[in-house]
């Protein structure tokens, strides 16, 4: 844990970086000192991404409605919009809205820093980069790339080709990883500043190949990608640090004070007088989820989910009247809210990247014969379920005992749809944590299978594919915005 006085220094930082609008050109942006050190930009930056990741209608919130991990207790109308499916240009647009400005521009920072002794640092701002560009376009398609972080130069930036991005991110990433490897002897390497891995380069390069794991496991279904997939894969292996090995977080000194608390225990946990926030009481399991849980017998429920002391009960998704056929039964004190194996404690870290999901990734390869080394798609199944359970708080022994049952999208022989399996035990990995992958995993492959949509919705089969632009774009950058797809049938690239 990096101590409250560090937090204190982010914080107050924050404050002086974060107070323009807009894509900025770092280097003559007044409120952005160029004078500031490293050490202090990147701690901020990283605030952002678990802001961006874990906040109230952040990336994971936006998952885990779409993908039916939530539902809405009675008393509260706090969901209309995830349960019509309003796909507007209002809809979720702090995703991008806030990622340019804020997050990027941080990294940005790091990235045009020239002197020879921040190689680390400007490594570092080219993973995070590209961490937050792929999910950008995970969930808009094109967006812009190339000139998007210099608007005082270039005020109205393109917007580049989807596949081009993800094309490029693999080429930074590649290229940080050498940046880290070939440091000259007198680079800094950041310490407590670095509230993601401490300043261990090692774990940097790992996670760096895990992510572009999960880059490449999203083309795996596009024809023609099969040898750029291969080849990347022997990239990594040749390069040989692996991938991480515990869930990756983001902690600059959570604590239960004021403004100090991890962001999603801010919005669903309780304030630091230990009161429920309005938001806690209004967010509940859905009844779909909870049904599949008990239908797998599945331990995870009690710590994915709050449990009353009248058990177990979700809301259906979309439900308008709910005191159907029992007066205040879904009132909050007798629903399953989020439960402690998610909110965990005001100080916890704040999850960007679950080792279940990259366990899941390797296995989705490996069952393809894209990976043909290594452990089997079986094991690393069941070593995505393993972490998953470990996160939870559950131990191995019940991890096994789980995994071993005669169960269909539960134990690995039992399952003939070996892909559904895959796909379906991610979804349940990253439920409340990093949601946002099961929703394009469902775009990409159609599982989990059997996903309803909210009740009293009837407009379209399905969930939406993408997001829409946001409304500023259009009057900022309207010669360069593409005619907005269609949100419900317009796939992004990586899901035709």
């Amino acid at each position: 844990m990096k101590s409250i006085i560090k937090f204190a220094i982010v914080l107050m930082v924050t404050g002086l970086l974060a107070s323009c609008e807009g894509y900025l050109d770092v280097n003559t942006d007044p409120n952005n000192p160029t004078s500031v050190t490293p050490n202090l930009v990147l701690p901020v930056a990283q605030l952002y991404t678990a802001q961006f990741q874990s906040e109230d209608r952040g990336l994971s919130h936006l998952g885990n409605m779409l993908m039916v991990n939530w539902s809405q207790s009675d008393g509260f109308s706090w969901y209309t919009d995830e349960a019509r499916y309003n796909v507007t240009s209002s809809f979720y647009s702090q995703i991008f809205n806030n990622t340019y400005p804020n997050t990027l521009k941080q990294y940005q920072i790091l990235f045009n820093l020239e002197d020879e002794k921040y190689v680390n640092y400007k490594a570092i701002a080219m993973i995070m980069k590209s961490f937050h560009y792929q999910q950008l376009v995970d969930c808009y398609g094109d967006v812009p790339y190339t000139e998007a972080l210099g608007r005082s130069k270039e005020a109205t930036p393109v917007y580049d080709d989807a596949q081009a991005i993800y094309d490029d991110l693999i080429v930074q990433i590649n290229a940080a990883i050498e940046l880290i490897k070939t440091a000259p002897a007198l680079a800094a390497v950041p310490g407590d500043d670095d509230a993601m891995f401490g300043g261990n380069m090692t774990d940097w390069i790992r996670f760096a190949n895990t992510l572009k794991i999960r880059i490449l496991t999203r083309q795996s279904d596009m024809a023609g990608r099969s040898a750029y997939i291969t080849e990347e894969l022997a990239k990594i292996a040749s390069e040989g640090h692996g991938y991480i090995t515990s869930d990756v977080g983001v902690n600059p000194g959570y604590v239960k004070d004021v403004n100090k608390q991890n962001p999603m225990w801010e919005d669903l946990g309780t304030d630091v007088s230990g009161t429920k926030t309005m938001n806690n009481n209004a967010t509940c399991a859905s009844a779909y989820v909870l049904n599949f849980l008990t239908s797998a017998n599945d331990p995870r429920i009690d710590r994915l989910y709050e449990k009353p002391a009248t058990g177990h009960l979700g809301v259906p998704q979309g439900l308008l009247d709910y005191d159907t056929p029992v007066v205040d039964q879904y009132a909050p004190d007798k629903v399953s809210n989020i439960g402690p194996g998610i909110l965990k404690s005001p100080d916890m870290d704040a999850i960007i990247f679950t080792l279940a999901e990259h366990y899941f990734n390797l296995a989705e390869l490996r069952q393809k014969n894209i990976i043909t080394t290594g452990p089997s798609a079986q094991a690393l199944y069941e070593s995505g379920i393993t972490a998953s359970f470990l996160y939870l708080d559950l131990d191995e022994e019940a991890a096994e005992e789980y995994y071993t049952q005669s169960k269909s999208l539960v134990g690995w022989s039992p399952s003939s749809n070996k892909l559904e399996a895959i796909i379906t035990q991610k979804w349940i990995a990253v439920n409340g944590l990093t949601a946002e992958q099961s929703w394009f995993d469902y775009s990409r492959t159609g599982y989990p299978s059997g996903l309803p949509i909210p009740l009293n919705y009837n407009a379209t089969p399905d969930r939406p594919v993408r997001l829409f632009y946001p409304a500023g774009e259009y009057s900022s950058n309207g010669a360069n915005v593409p005619t907005q797809p269609n949100a419900f049938t317009a796939k992004i690239f990586w899901a035709n």
